[in-house]
């Protein structure tokens, strides 16, 4: 289990999707009030924190966040599309110099 931990991949997508999580949370709840969501949220984001920093204990700032971004980035997209809130071109072209950034710098 350490080594699974300990991995920089994992680390990122877990702090990528907890994150990516928090924002659908967050979405769920501009629609309607409830008790259990926002207990959820805390739980994602007090275990994104976690996994941010023990990523953070093994790259630098610069490349950790970059990968996080990106990653959430495409869950996100994903995430609004899936629900029917559509990109205009110049937001789709916005994602793509996000993502095509992350790429550039991670290589």
């Amino acid at each position: 289990m350490q080594t699974l931990f300990g991995d920089k991949t994992f680390l990122t997508l877990v702090a990528a999707l907890g994150y990516g999580l928090a924002t659908i949370l967050m979405k769920t709840l501009s629609d309607r009030v409830d008790l259990i969501l926002p207990t959820m949220l805390a739980i994602v984001l007090v275990a994104t924190v976690f996994a941010e920093i023990a990523l953070l204990r093994k790259v630098d700032l610069g490349l950790a966040y970059i990968a996080i971004i990106a990653t959430e980035s495409l869950l996100v997209l994903g995430y609004a599309l899936w629900i029917g809130e559509g990109l205009s071109v110049r937001e789709w072209m916005g994602a793509g110099f996000v993502i095509a950034g992350a790429a550039m710098v991670s290589y």
